[in-house]
């Protein structure tokens, strides 16, 4: 069956390889099992409930990835594309949660729109490769001032803006042990570097009487309070609109990108032969409708993939082992809830650190490329804001070619995502 199902002959592996190869991937992972649930609840969503639809959205996309395109990926609601959700959506715009869900949602319809139509290729051949780098690189610098922020290590200042927190207090301390430990196992190769880290700093707050321990196995909580809650007539209104296509262009940019780098390196895309990326591309779509609809942030291919494809994963089995495992993780709910913010603030940290060397692709010695870029990654943070961000870099991308007569540059795509950021600007200030 598991032949028939996964053309594993074909693919040059076997039954044991793919399963080693999906554990692998989960561990490399697992930990947006306990980092969503953290990030989402600051918007008032109830945290268990996130947690029941980060493993739910975390295996249902995976699986439809291991059936529909038979890839070796696993799937998850994103980092950066949760931050956004959290902290811009609704902490920044002052939405509700349940109309960021509605956004999502709407998103994830568009996504599937123009995946099926091929405007997604047009979209990504489009976007000058420097802004594409200077995104992720602006999505890592988000990550990391959240990172510190939460863990105390940086704190408000009224004259300097931000300011070095008390380090001599336990969650700075924390944070920090953290970090050096998930950097420490991941340079020695060892697999779930940052789930060990976090469950680490856990242990040792709960050794320490800093939090509370209510075991680690239960039946899973209730997924009602974000069930089905999402509110799409609320984020149909005219000022949502360009959280709408912030939303597009990161989920278009992220999830092909991480899609194309770890088929590549599975040999599943081979120069002029797309093999199923077009179904690899329709799996992630879907999966972003279904997750709004559980309760959680959009979900995304995650390039932790790529150490399972390392270990030998070269078909849907070892994605279908990912998404099993994301399922009996349903059951370690006592466990999340005992994660503090200090725990999980080491791994966006050094999640961060890794996202920042996407700035080596950007192309430096041409001031008309590096400028837009560099506005993109730099206003993401110091505006805390990923839209305004991606709104720096697009406009000005377009305004330096033009005003140097570099019009031939300046693909449509770019052009109309400038002009709606514009748009957006003069309509909707706010």
């Amino acid at each position: 069956m598991l032949e028939k199902l996964f053309q594993l002959r074909e693919h040059g592996t076997t039954p044991r390889n793919e399963i080693v190869a999906g554990l692998t991937t989960f561990l490399t992972m697992s930990y947006i099992i306990f980092v969503n649930p953290e990030i989402l609840s600051s918007t008032g969503m109830d945290k268990n409930a996130v947690f029941v639809a980060t493993c739910l959205a975390a295996a249902l996309g995976t699986f439809i990835m291991a059936f529909l395109a038979n890839w070796p990926i696993g799937m998850a609601p994103g980092m950066g594309l949760n931050a956004f959700f959290a902290f811009t959506v609704v902490g920044g715009l002052g939405y509700s949660w349940q109309q960021a869900l509605g956004a999502v949602f709407i998103s994830g319809l568009i996504f599937i729109l123009i995946t099926v139509t091929g405007v997604r290729s047009w979209l990504i051949a489009g976007i000058p490769k420097s802004l594409r780098s200077a995104i992720a690189a602006g999505i890592g610098l988000f990550l990391a001032i959240i990172a510190l922020a939460s863990s105390g290590i940086v704190v408000a200042h009224p004259a300097t803006k931000v300011a070095l927190g008390d380090l001599t207090t336990a969650p700075p301390l924390y944070a920090i042990l953290g970090f050096f430990l998930i950097a420490a196992l991941d340079a020695l190769k060892v697999r779930g570097a940052i789930l060990i880290g976090i469950l680490a700093v856990t242990v040792l707050s709960i050794l320490t009487g800093h939090t509370q321990f209510h075991g680690i196995l239960s039946a899973p909580p209730s997924l009602a309070p974000t069930f089905l809650q999402l509110d799409i007539m609320g984020a149909l209104q005219t000022g949502i609109v360009h959280v709408i296509l912030v939303l597009v262009l990161v989920e278009v940019f992220d999830a092909t990108g991480t899609l194309i780098g770890v088929a590549t390196r599975a040999n599943l895309i081979q120069p002029g032969r797309p093999g199923r990326l077009g179904r690899a591309l329709l799996a992630d779509s879907t999966a972003i409708v279904a997750g709004s609809m559980l309760g959680t942030s959009s979900t995304t291919a995650y390039v932790e993939s790529a150490a399972g494809v390392q270990a030998g994963g070269r078909t849907g089995l070892t994605a279908l082992t990912v998404g099993v495992l994301f399922l009996l993780a349903l059951f370690l709910s006592p466990l999340a809830s005992a994660v503090p913010a200090y725990a999980t603030a080491p791994a966006l940290l050094y999640v961060a650190g890794l996202m920042l060397r996407e700035i080596t692709e950007i192309q430096w010695e041409d001031i008309t490329e590096a400028t837009p870029a560099a506005l993109a990654a730099m206003t993401m943070p110091f505006t805390y804001s990923i839209a305004n961000g991606l709104a720096f870099g697009f406009i000005s991308y377009v305004v330096l070619k033009a005003v140097t007569g570099r019009y031939r540059d300046i693909h449509p795509a770019t052009l109309l995502v400038a002009l709606l950021f514009v748009i957006k600007y003069a309509a909707f200030p706010e």
